[in-house]
């Protein structure tokens, strides 16, 4: 995939000609979605946009979202949807070509697994897993199996992050050494402290689906509408805000794996209905020769959304939502306040040097301008959109997109590798040879 502005410039053409388009039924790829939830039906958005996908059945554990699903979903085609009772009837069925799994963290090994080894690409919601250890599995079925694994941090299909990995590649910044990468918010929602549907109850709510291979726990809808805060279904902060930074900074900066992290963070604020923090944050070293500042706080939102700062010895990046920005580095030394303490005729001599007088007198040295910072704003396709044609042109060409089903391992190992170093208050470290965390 050509990642240039040129490369840009023809996908978006060829988008907007797909989207044009009138595609015969056969030539359409039917697709399941798994999981109805709130960030499900934005992809659905992202999906019906393109008029080769085909949203063919739907499943989840609270009626209520599949019925508002069947609406969206006939609203915006014309057309209707089977409803699934469990995702395996989806699995085993072959007119489905593509899954879309967005169901709470727990399930996603076991239904990307199941959907590859039947014959079905998959496009997962990040993090592609619950524990690092089934990023192996998952990378070994799509390889046995052949098929598509694409997994869903958007935010590496925009212009954005892709015009900042030109400027990376092409040396702008110099020797990047030190990147700064915050998510905060300051809302109950942002803490992931849902409302609750009123008609939730035993009768709407399918809880045995939804706990899977869980803990069994007595019926609790805090449980499961804010499922993102509990450990049993999700690692907080770590699996659902971080995954998006380092799938960016291994995105931009062509890295695999930090080889250490250590991190801290804990509950201070949101106590409701949770046992995750609400705030976090952590150090992280890359063999490549960097280091990586992830935080993010529940209870402040100063960059209310992922901000990114690449800091190299020329130059720097700022990276945010349909944002960039870059400054060069304006660097001269000045050693007065050392000289000056030296005698004065070490001095004197110090200063009749051509080379210092080159480069540290401002006033002796040759009149020229610096260069200043440039900003561009990205406008156009959302990002789910844009990462669904990666997907679909995936399925047309067999040919895998970036984020893939290593490139989803990877970025969710970051975050187990963090919440394991919060767990246990230690450094944890990153084995190569076995492609998983040390002692795992």
């Amino acid at each position: 995939m050509d990642f240039s502005r040129r490369g840009f410039l023809e996908m978006n053409a060829a988008l907007a000609a797909s989207m044009r388009a009138q595609v015969a039924p056969n030539d359409r790829v039917r697709v399941a979605f798994i999981g109805c939830g709130a960030r499900a039906h934005e992809l659905m958005a992202g999906v019906m946009a393109h008029p080769q996908f085909e949203i063919a059945a739907v499943c989840d554990a609270y009626k209520g979202r599949v019925e508002r699903a069947l609406d969206r979903i006939k609203d915006t085609r014309g057309t209707t949807a089977r409803v699934f009772r469990d995702y395996r009837e989806a699995i085993g069925d072959k007119s489905i070509d593509a899954l879309v799994v967005a169901t709470p963290d727990h399930w996603h090994k076991i239904m990307v697994v199941d959907a590859l080894n039947a014959g079905k690409d998959v496009y997962c919601e990040k993090p592609l897993t619950y524990k690092s250890a089934e990023g192996l599995e998952i990378i070994a079925a799509a390889k046995r199996t052949g098929r598509i694994v694409q997994v869903g941090s958007q935010g590496m299909s925009t212009m954005t992050q892709n015009r900042a990995r030109q400027l990376i590649q092409e040396g702008k910044l110099g020797k990047v050494t030190m990147i700064r990468a915050a998510y905060n918010r300051n809302t109950a929602s942002g803490a992931w402290i849902y409302p609750i549907p009123p008609d939730a109850n035993p009768q709407t709510v399918n809880w045995d689906m939804f706990t899977g291979a869980a803990q069994k726990r007595p019926f609790d809808l805090a449980r499961f509408f804010r499922w993102r805060c509990y450990q049993e279904y999700s690692g907080g902060i770590a699996t659902d805000l971080f995954v998006h930074l380092c799938t960016t900074i291994h995105y931009l900066m062509g890295a695999q794996m930090p080889s250490k992290v250590m991190a801290m963070g804990g509950l201070y604020r949101w106590k409701e209905s949770r046992d995750v923090p609400d705030t976090l944050n952590a150090i992280l070293e890359y063999p490549e020769g960097f280091t990586v500042n992830l935080s993010s706080t529940f209870n402040n939102q100063s960059s209310s959304e992922a901000s990114f700062n690449f800091l190299g010895t020329e130059g720097t990046i700022s990276v945010g939502w349909g944002q960039l920005q870059y400054w060069p580095e304006s660097v001269r030394e000045d050693n007065r306040w050392i000289v000056e303490s030296w005698p004065k005729g070490l001095q004197a001599g110090y200063y009749n040097d051509p080379k210092v007088q080159k480069e540290e007198i401002p006033s002796l040295a040759q009149a020229h301008l610096v260069q200043g910072g440039t900003e561009w704003r990205e406008e156009g396709q959302d990002a789910t959109i844009i990462h669904f044609w990666h997907f679909l042109n995936s399925i047309k060409t067999r040919k895998p997109y970036w984020e893939d089903a290593a490139a989803g391992h990877h970025a969710a190992a970051c975050a187990h590798m963090v919440n394991q170093s919060v767990r246990t208050g230690k450094q944890v470290e990153w084995d190569f040879s076995r492609d998983d965390i040390k002692g795992s």
